[in-house]
């Protein structure tokens, strides 16, 4: 069995780093703990990856890519990039009430409006889209939901 403990970090790319760290840090409250810089031998090619805290021992990255074989017209909108609805790939923060209404103003005071406020009847969630054009969504449990192992396998039948 593998021990459950967690994530350590989820990854996404980012189009524009300077505006991928404004959206975390700045805005989110999330800090730039950890850039790596990773250099192809021999080639001009190279990376940045970046980490961003969230507060419990977990990150938020990104991978800043230069000439790592990415395709000119590459995407980082992972959902609506590949033919799907905004909201089928994207991260959830857990938040409290006064957290949601925190980041609903600072991010309302720098332009950016929530794309979707939505009551899921067991949590509530305010969904944003950030540069990359990444849904983040702020998921507060009203109550939350009661784990149901075997009623969640029959519901795939």
């Amino acid at each position: 069995m593998i021990t459950r403990s967690g994530v350590h970090h989820v990854a996404y790319a980012c189009r524009d780093r300077e505006a991928t760290r404004h959206f975390y840090e700045d805005l989110l409250g999330f800090p730039l703990v950890h850039t790596e810089v990773t250099k192809v031998p021999d080639t001009e090619s190279f990376f940045r990856h970046l980490f961003f805290d969230l507060g419990d021992g977990s990150s938020i990255a990104f991978f800043d890519l230069h000439d790592m074989g990415e395709k000119p017209d590459w995407r980082s909108d992972v959902s609506t990039g590949n033919g799907l609805p905004v909201w089928v790939n994207h991260v959830a923060f857990k938040a409290d009430e006064a957290t949601q209404q925190r980041i609903r103003t600072r991010l309302a005071d720098a332009g950016i409006e929530p794309i979707m406020d939505v009551d899921h009847g067991w949590c509530h969630s305010h969904y944003y889209l950030d540069p990359n054009g990444i849904m983040v969504e702020f998921c507060r449990d009203t109550p939350g939901f009661t784990p149901d192992p075997p009623a969640a396998h029959e519901a795939l039948q």
